[in-house]
């Protein structure tokens, strides 16, 4: 049986989030295809990610023996190297991903949990996992002159590669502000190219 990290960061609810419309289908199917595994979801606003505080620093990067799940800050970085998978759903902001995802990212950063040094340098140790970053986009960043601008994919998959994670996909839909565009058949067709994703996910 696997597990599946479903992480969410959107400010809107879940009714009113495009983002969400397409992710959400996405775990519809994946549970449907895949009955056996197990779907975690952590919903950032609902948990109250904060950004790290300066007294619990330091445990990021020297864990204590026998600090484990229930700790406050680690427990983060616990659930996130004992997932398979993870499905990240969030809406570009400002050329970047929410903060509240970078504050949850820091939490997971933890020196010998997903990730350690040696002397050949840093090695991940979520080898061998999957990930998918479903995203909304209010422009065309995925080709063009404004590809360059496009920092919130790129830093998930460098995030995630560094943490052993090479496996890693992109449903974009976008242009999704833009006047004249169909809406509704753009997040429509990112929902199929989810679906079908979620079967062999």
């Amino acid at each position: 049986m696997g597990k599946v990290l479903y992480i969410k960061a959107n400010a809107k609810q879940d009714g009113k989030s495009r983002t969400y419309r397409i992710s959400d289908s996405f775990i519809d199917t994946y549970k449907e295809t895949h009955p056996e595994d197990e779907v975690i979801t952590l919903d950032l606003y609902k948990e109250g990610i904060d950004f790290l505080p300066q007294d619990k620093l330091m445990e990021l990067h020297v864990p204590k023996s026998g600090e484990g799940k229930d700790h406050p800050i680690l427990k983060y970085a616990y659930q996130f190297v004992e997932a398979d998978k993870y499905v990240i759903a969030e809406p570009m902001w400002n050329l970047n991903i929410p903060a509240i995802l970078k504050a949850y990212l820091d939490y997971v950063s933890v020196t010998g949990i997903t990730f350690k040094y040696t002397a050949e340098g840093p090695v991940g140790l979520c080898q061998g996992k999957k990930a998918v970053n479903i995203t909304s986009r209010g422009g065309a960043y995925l080709q063009g002159p404004a590809a360059d601008f496009e920092m919130g994919d790129r830093y998930l998959r460098t995030l995630f590669g560094f943490f052993g994670i090479r496996d890693f996909d992109t449903i974009a839909a976008e242009m999704l502000d833009v006047v004249g565009v169909d809406v509704d058949a753009v997040v429509g067709e990112s929902i199929k190219k989810a679906q079908e994703l979620a079967k062999t996910f």
